[in-house]
């Protein structure tokens, strides 16, 4: 990718974010309810209207749509995405206090996930239409089709309440705490992968270059991984960026039920209070992320494949 196509790249990330901000601030402006009354309704007690219309004034909810935008907007640009409603901090650090076990959960998530689907959809390939294959093939029909929630409840069931493997409820951040969530998200993950790999691989082993590896004499461990699964893996980076960036989204339902405090755990309790500013950071957050993935994924393709770096060089 030359300069100007990343200057573009980058220039076209602001257009987006700035246009994401303002939907997502619309449709949250429009949205039913009443922010300072959820305030008030988790402590069990509702003001008169006089006090409600005190504090909205104070927060400037009462003040004109495109005013409070810009006026949300200005301090974005300033590093200043506004003051949780529901928490009483900063929403910038809010949602940094969950970045870090964001980042650990999504990054085991992918390292269990690769582990499982790559094997799996090797041996499937290899072992095409045999009942090794039939066999892989069915598993992970079943992992698609089971939901993280179920995954997740089961194991919680098994591994940390019936055979006492793992701790139940931990309340620091470590690698036990971590692993049930990540597999979880591993395991839904991986059939989808497998399927893909395997696919790539098949492909792959029809091109005529493989042929005239074998007439050279290369043997089939040789040709396996030194030509075909450096190709075949290459379409899977634009996969795993767009599964890296879901999950630094977060990923609330197997948060919640494993008690681990991500940035998807922290969106739904916004949700449920109505925290418009953490909602809304918390939006904006996402749309960064899939776009610098995106960009990555861009910036790595032209890295690993030469035809990409010719074609740049002319």
């Amino acid at each position: 990718m030359t300069r100007q196509k990343l200057v573009r790249r980058l220039l076209h990330i602001l257009v987006v974010l700035l246009g994401i901000s303002f939907l997502s601030f619309l449709l949250i402006h429009l949205a039913p309810g009443d922010p300072v009354r959820s305030m008030f309704a988790v402590s069990g007690s509702i003001p008169s209207e006089e006090v409600l219309y005190e504090i909205r004034e104070e927060m400037g909810l009462n003040r004109p749509f495109l005013v409070q935008y810009f006026s949300w907007l200005g301090g974005c640009l300033r590093g200043d995405f506004g003051t949780s409603y529901s928490e009483g901090a900063p929403v910038a650090q809010l949602l940094a206090s969950r970045v870090l076990p964001t980042i650990q959960l999504a990054l085991l998530a992918l390292v269990m996930m690769l582990a499982m689907a790559v094997p799996i959809g090797v041996l499937s390939a290899l072992h095409q239409n045999r009942p090794l294959d039939y066999l892989l093939r069915g598993g992970t029909f079943l992992g698609i089709s089971m939901p993280n929630f179920w995954v997740g409840l089961l194991l919680l069931y098994l591994v940390a309440m019936k055979w006492k493997l793992l701790p139940v409820v931990s309340t620091q951040i470590n690698f036990q705490k971590m692993l049930l969530p990540a597999f979880t998200l591993a395991f839904a993950m991986a059939g989808k992968y497998a399927r893909q790999v395997r696919a790539a691989i098949l492909e792959e082993l029809r091109q005529d270059y493989v042929a005239g590896a074998r007439a050279r004499g290369l043997s089939e461990r040789c040709i396996l991984w030194r030509h075909v699964m450096p190709n075949a893996l290459l379409p899977l980076i634009t996969m795993l960026g767009l599964s890296l960036g879901s999950l630094l989204g977060g990923t609330a339902v197997v948060e919640v039920i494993f008690s681990y405090p991500a940035l998807g755990s922290l969106a739904l309790s916004a949700i449920t209070s109505m925290d418009y500013p953490l909602i809304q950071g918390y939006v904006l957050w996402i749309a960064l992320i899939y776009m610098v993935v995106n960009l990555v994924v861009d910036l790595s393709y032209n890295r690993l494949d030469p035809r990409l770096r010719r074609e740049v060089r002319a």
